[in-house]
């Protein structure tokens, strides 16, 4: 018989498009789905982001639960697995799915190492146990099931060929008892007998079996989801006041941020800073001499991207500085800035990844109303961008040449997704151990896209999140939503860039509430270090910049100075090495509290062995009260129970009763984050 013939569309060649071809493709694809002979149906796999163009994300240790919409034709029983491979390994490992009722499957596996995972779902009728099935209910209605004995022999025939030795031979002998009359009481005992359900669900018979789309998982290293970051300015970190610090001002520094719980030291841009245009102090537009000029104005006859500010030192001093860091257990994170001052470099070298306006003048930076005219952008659709992504990609590397594995990427989104789709990507094919933070403070779906395309954590909206109802709403997005899989939130207080109102003139309690907050909801979190933990809050008038900001300058700050803020943050950063239910960003529970100025949530680690309750007084002047609903079904803890709260941070313990209970918090200390001791 002649195979059928595919249907060519009637288009002369001269008018066939990208667009007929694709629909020419659907129209095969289709023809071919007409003689699928599979009965199973796999639809609706979570998770999965945007149909699997995306893979999800997840750190070495966590779990990937898998559910799909798995449904056969009839009554027969389905079975459906979970197949996962990591991109090292051959063969995929099968974990069987639990029906969960409505056609709902479920499994679930553990990442142990980093790099991608690809799982998928299979489904398939599985006819050895509808066959014991049947016959189990024959046998319970007093049925005579010789003939049905006789059926059974080829799903047996098929174990005495799979599992261990003792399995084989107890295939082999029902196979015998199943033909001999004789032995018909004791075949009729075991057709039904759990053991040979079990070898049926153990060694089953995958006949016309339908398999899902491959999806993808991202695994990260653990820091990717717990981090703890402060960022300073070296050239601020000279001993004396009126001095350019150095690499090795900043050496002096790197016990006292250990001491205080930190693990990231993030440095802004470290590079030359271009001189033609170069900005004064609080962003005038005419440095006078002396003038350090802002660091991300990168470039000058000094070098560009892959040097060193001489101020700062030399490569060799960096390089010290960044193995200090790691013997006291931190890493030290770069600014990965790609733009240029009008004196870079690359001006003169590759003028081609540059915009001249039709004057002959160059094009500098905007994002109306705000000018940098201190900045010139990379032009991403010059002909010459594979040699433009290319050098980019040097830069990078050269970097983590010298031990650099954490990078906080500046105004990603105002470049290309895919070239920052593509650089992530080549950068983890040789280094695995690398993140990225996209610092974008822009629309949702912006800031969503970048990191769908592979940034390891994002900043977020939490810097403006104040008020209860503001707090509850953002968490349950990026917790509740989709955002769950590939989104890694990093919450951070106040930067270099913004200085946020509610900061603005405000006093102790205030600087308490917004660390407590970020450090007990988000497993990453960072502060613009001596700015916050000294309270620094005056403004430009009008504007959420700090006055005297030390982008424009060098500033000179009291290292040693402590007070009741750093020992706090110190205290929680303590509890946050400790506490695995504060290492993650994902299980967070409110809980009802009547009164909009006090917030309550339970927080828990992935097996419930570390349990939390934070209740933050959201108010900074007034002390506030009211009965927090402890979560007494999620706790698994009966009405009545006692119930022992260790407040971490004074060490009082608090035994409740009840499912209401009773608290009152002070602004001298705003916060409680109880261990509950069940």
């Amino acid at each position: 018989m002649n195979k059928p013939q595919k249907k060519l569309l009637n288009i002369p060649r001269t008018q066939i498009s990208i667009g007929d071809i694709f629909l020419f493709l659907g129209q095969t694809k289709q023809t071919e789905n007409m003689f699928r002979q599979e009965r199973v149906v796999i639809d609706n796999i979570e998770p999965q982001l945007s149909c699997g163009t995306f893979f999800i994300k997840r750190v070495v240790g966590d779990k990937v639960i898998v559910k799909a919409d798995v449904l056969g034709d009839g009554h027969d029983l389905i079975q459906a697995e979970l197949l996962v491979k990591h991109e090292t390994e051959k063969k995929p490992s099968h974990f069987r799915m639990v029906d969960l009722g409505n056609d709902v499957y479920t499994a679930e596996f553990q990442t142990t190492k980093q790099g991608f995972y690809a799982y998928w779902v299979t489904g398939w009728v599985d006819n050895a146990l509808n066959w014991q099935h049947g016959i189990e209910a024959k046998i319970a209605d007093g049925q005579h099931v010789k003939s049905e004995l006789l059926d059974g022999l080829q799903y047996l025939k098929h174990l005495s060929k799979h599992g261990k030795k003792a399995e084989k031979a107890y295939a082999m002998d029902l196979i015998g008892k199943f033909e001999d009359e004789k032995a018909y009481q004791e075949a009729i005992a075991e057709a039904g007998s759990d053991k040979l359900h079990a070898l049926f669900l153990a060694y089953p018979q995958r006949i016309l079996t339908n398999k899902s789309r491959e999806l993808r998982v991202y695994v990260d290293r653990k820091k990717a989801n717990f981090s703890t970051w402060y960022e300073f300015f070296p050239r601020s970190a000279a001993a004396e006041a009126g001095k350019h610090g150095t690499f090795k001002d900043s050496e002096r520094l790197l016990p006292r941020i250990h001491s205080m719980g930190f693990d990231t030291i993030y440095l802004p841009p470290i590079h030359p800073i271009g001189e033609i245009n170069r900005k004064g102090k609080n962003n005038t537009t005419n440095a006078e001499d002396g003038d350090s000029g802002v660091p991300w104005g990168i470039g000058s006859k000094q070098g560009g991207h892959k040097a060193i500010h001489p101020e700062l030192g030399t490569e060799a001093d960096f390089k010290h500085f960044i193995k200090e860091a790691n013997k006291l257990g931190m890493e030290v994170a770069m600014d990965l800035a790609f733009q240029a001052a009008p004196d870079h470099p690359y001006i003169s070298s590759n003028p081609e990844w540059f915009r001249k306006r039709p004057d002959g003048t160059m094009q500098y930076a905007e994002n109306p109303p705000k000018k940098y005219q201190d900045i010139v952008n990379f032009y991403f659709e010059t002909k010459a961008y594979k040699e433009l992504w290319q050098e980019l990609l040097d830069v990078t590397l050269k970097w983590i040449g010298f031990g650099i594995k954490i990078f906080r990427v500046d105004n990603p989104h105002t470049k290309p997704y895919y070239f920052w789709h593509w650089l992530i990507d080549e950068v983890k094919k040789q280094h695995p151990d690398v993140l990225f933070l996209a610092e974008a403070f822009s629309r949702p779906k912006v800031m969503q896209q970048l990191a769908k395309q592979g940034f390891s954590q994002s900043y977020t909206y939490f810097t403006w999140r104040v008020q209860k109802h503001e707090i509850i709403s953002y968490l349950v997005e990026l917790t509740q939503s989709e955002m769950k899989e590939y989104y890694r939130p990093n919450f951070w207080p106040n930067t270099p860039d913004i200085n946020p109102y509610h900061l603005q003139g405000a006093n102790e309690a205030m600087h308490l509430v917004r660390y407590a907050l970020a450090a007990t909801l988000c497993g990453n979190i960072g502060i613009y270090g001596p700015v916050f933990e000294y309270m620094v809050t005056d403004a430009m008038p009008g504007k959420e910049e700090y006055l005297n900001s030390e982008k424009y300058e060098v500033r000179h700050w009291d290292w040693n100075a402590e007070n009741k803020l750093t020992h706090l943050i110190s205290r929680i950063n303590k509890f946050r090495r400790e506490h695995p239910a504060l290492q993650q960003t994902n299980n967070v529970q409110f809980c009802h509290i009547e009164n909009d100025h006090l917030i309550a949530y339970h927080k828990w680690n992935d097996d419930r062995s570390d349990e939390l309750l934070i209740v933050v007084n959201l108010d900074p002047y007034y002390t506030q009260t009211g009965y927090v609903q402890l979560p007494l079904a999620s706790l698994g803890i009966a009405t009545g129970h006692e119930v022992l709260m260790q407040d971490l941070i004074t060490d009082n313990g608090y035994y409740w009763h009840g499912e209401w209970n009773y608290v009152e918090l002070h602004p001298a200390l705003p916060f409680h984050i109880f261990q509950i001791n069940k």
